[in-house]
């Protein structure tokens, strides 16, 4: 989690410059990592093919966009964080309680054995990640 939080901060650094102050700015907006509601993943992978993951998460305010997802691959070691983009509207977001979002990303199968993914769904008490770990092994 501390590298994720390195590179928005570094990407941020690059955007958050403005040198043009003639009023044209669409207002603040900073990165917020969003916890996976559900996963849908197959019981098993076939070697070389392409599958399609479903996954949802709970779209916190007015104010929230998907931005991209985080993928740190290590081995066949998979962890994923969704990351939304959110605007700062000093007030003018609506916060929501039950706002569902649907979305997939495309898998491609390139390795033999065993996928362990990692889908990162908060922080205990104690500031620690919590993560739904499914594995899901490669048939040939």
């Amino acid at each position: 989690m501390k590298k994720i939080a390195f590179i928005l901060v570094l990407a941020l650094s690059f955007w958050s410059c403005n040198l043009d102050d003639g009023g044209n700015s669409i207002g603040d907006f900073y990165y917020d990592y969003i916890p996976f509601e559900s996963v849908e993943m197959p019981l098993e992978f076939e070697f070389g093919e392409a599958y399609v993951v479903e996954y949802t998460y709970y779209r916190p305010s007015s104010c929230h966009f998907f931005g991209d997802l985080y993928n740190e691959i290590d081995g066949n070691t998979r962890t994923i964080v969704v990351i939304n983009t959110a605007e700062v509207n000093y007030g003018q977001c609506v916060e929501f309680q039950d706002e569902l979002v649907t979305r997939n990303f495309v898998f491609l199968v390139q390795q033999t054995g065993t996928y362990l993914f990692r889908f990162w769904q908060g922080e205990d008490s104690n500031g620690e990640d919590i993560y739904l770990e499914i594995e899901v092994p490669v048939i040939e």
